[in-house]
Order: structure tokens, then sequence, then C-alpha cells
């Protein structure tokens, strides 16, 4: 089965969070122009476009990028639709998830928000209530289709909060568009940033026979 590539493209001017760095990707050395070399520069925050947090990046203490574990973020990983316009609840958290399960959340941020130039303060988010059952569920890693797993107004602290402080990773900046829930493998590498809260990464997926 095909991969399909589930991260965002890195371009100067694409949306963040508010307050965050703009991103700058500048080619500043070019074949055309009689340099040696084609040379480009980037300019950005380790949570832009397609993103993986660690537990550094709300919890005092908590551990930096370095430190998970390298299968936290291949293998099996199920992808589930939601319906509520305003945020994951606990009862789109499947009952019957295993320990170590990988969760994807796909939501009207895929449908609506994606592809708008600014950003939306509306999108959907995990709740806390989902939170605490996906933590309770001993999930490794939550996956979303916008910039945060929490909510710009609601549950933003306390949703990472349960989540990172649980030991569970999150993918946030996915590209979900056209992909259907269901059961797939999943490869999601960050850079290593020793001492990070976060990283940039690039994601794939492949439905499983």
């Amino acid at each position: 089965m095909s991969w399909i590539d589930i991260s965002t493209p890195v371009r100067s001017g694409m949306v963040v969070w508010p307050g965050d760095t703009p991103v700058r990707v500048e080619q500043t050395m070019s074949l055309e122009r009689g340099d040696p070399f084609n040379l480009t520069v980037l300019g950005m925050t380790a949570h832009t476009g397609t993103h993986v947090d660690a537990p550094r990046h709300f919890l005092a203490g908590g551990v930096s990028m370095e430190h998970m574990p390298l299968d936290t973020l291949m293998g099996p990983a199920l992808v589930v639709d939601v319906d509520d316009p305003q945020a994951v609840r606990a009862r789109h958290v499947p009952d019957d998830l295993p320990p170590g399960a990988r969760v994807i959340f796909k939501t009207r941020n895929s449908r609506e928000y994606l592809a708008c130039p600014e950003f939306v303060e509306e999108f959907v988010y995990v709740s806390e209530e989902a939170a605490l059952k996906l933590a309770a569920a001993q999930v490794r890693m939550v996956g979303v289709d916008y910039l945060s797993v929490g909510g710009f107004r609601n549950d933003l602290r306390e949703t990472h909060v349960v989540l990172l402080g649980a030991g569970i990773y999150v993918i946030e900046g996915l590209v979900l568009t056209h992909v259907e829930p269901g059961s797939y493998e999943l490869v999601c590498l960050p850079l290593l940033i020793p001492g990070s809260d976060g990283s940039p990464a690039r994601a794939l997926i492949r439905p499983l026979p």
C-alpha cells in the first residue's frame, strides 16, 4: 500500500500559533546567481507545522525530545473521525484501546481550517475529559489536525498537562484531509534536538491490510 504524507508543508508566512516567530524559508545562495551552491535558511520555532510535543513543553522538569523512545511514533495507529464541532470528547475515545495504542483524531479542522491563511481560534481540540480517558487507557501517542491538542480558549494547559504528564507524546499539525478513519501504519520522526520541548517532524501513514 502507498504511503500518504500527512505533513504540513513548511513555507514562509505559513500559519503559526499567535505570538510565535513567523516562519522564514529563504534561499540565501543560488547557482543561478553565480554562487557555488544553493543554500536555504530556515527560521521557525520547534512547534511549526507538523511537530511533536515533548513533556518538557508544559511540565517543569519534563523530559525533552532526545528522550522519546524511538518506537513511540512508529507502528499501528488508529484514525478516529470526530463529529463534534468544538472538541474531541470522552465519547470519541474508543473504549477498547489497548495499552500503547496510537490514536489520531480527524476533525472539522481537516475539512475547514487547514487551508485557512489565518490562524483559526475556534479549531477543534482534545478536551480535558478525553485526555483523561486517553491517559487512563495508557495510549502512547495522540495526533491532531491543527496546531494544538488543547484549545485556544479552553483546555490548552489542562489537556497538554494530562497527556504529557502521562508520558503520551503528541503530534500536532497533521494533514488528514484525504485520510479515511481506520487502521494505519504510522511513521513520524521528529528532528533530534537535545533539550528541546518539541520538534518539527515528517509524518506518513499507510492503510493496514
